[in-house]
């Protein structure tokens, strides 16, 4: 028995992914150059079971000085809601990120190495009328130049409740965000 314990941990310990087991691949995801000016998001959210229970579309739009940058997002949900995201980002030298929205309690922390980053962080999102406080796991890996993966999961007392596959594609690093930062502080002012 305590040879199939054994067994069982270190062949779930082997099935855990670290980011820097990606430094090698390409090209090299960096948040300031990818999420620049506008972008748009597609992306489909999957209960515990893996039933499809929610599609969206979002708009996005980045601004950055050095190091620092703000991202806005507008989501438009298959069940008629429309919501909005205000994150502020800093990504540092060595690869690590740190971000800030006003749904997510306390910091986003996460590390960039070769085309992926993976960061965490505690989301709180309506439910049932009330709200739930949820850890989230996102993996984004850059395609190319113009197209990312983002995979995530969503965690409640460590047990997967959620899981959301979105492809985000930047449309235009040159295009300016005045228009989606007004329809953000709009959307928020209403919540």
């Amino acid at each position: 028995m305590r040879i199939c314990i054994m067994a069982a941990a270190l062949l779930l310990a082997g099935c855990s992914q670290s980011v820097q087991q990606y430094q090698a691949e390409t090209p090299k995801l960096s948040l300031k150059e990818f999420f620049l000016g506008s972008g748009k998001a597609y992306g489909v959210l999957h209960d515990w079971r893996g039933k499809q229970t929610l599609r969206f579309t979002a708009d996005l739009c980045g601004e950055w000085q050095g190091d620092k940058g703000d991202l806005y997002e507008v989501f438009y949900f298959s069940d008629g809601r429309v919501e909005q995201r205000h994150w502020q980002l800093t990504q540092f030298a060595d690869g690590r990120i740190t971000g800030s929205a006003g749904d997510v309690v306390g910091a986003a922390n996460g590390q960039l190495a070769g085309n992926s980053l993976y960061w965490q962080y505690v989301l709180r999102i309506p439910y049932n009328g009330d709200e739930l406080d949820v850890t989230v796991k996102d993996w984004l890996y850059l395609v190319d130049q113009q197209n990312l993966i983002n995979r995530t999961t969503m965690h409640k007392f460590g047990i997967k409740v959620a899981e959301l596959t979105l492809s985000i594609q930047q449309l235009n690093p040159q295009a300016s965000c005045s228009n989606l930062k007004q329809q953000v502080a709009e959307l928020a002012s209403k919540s």
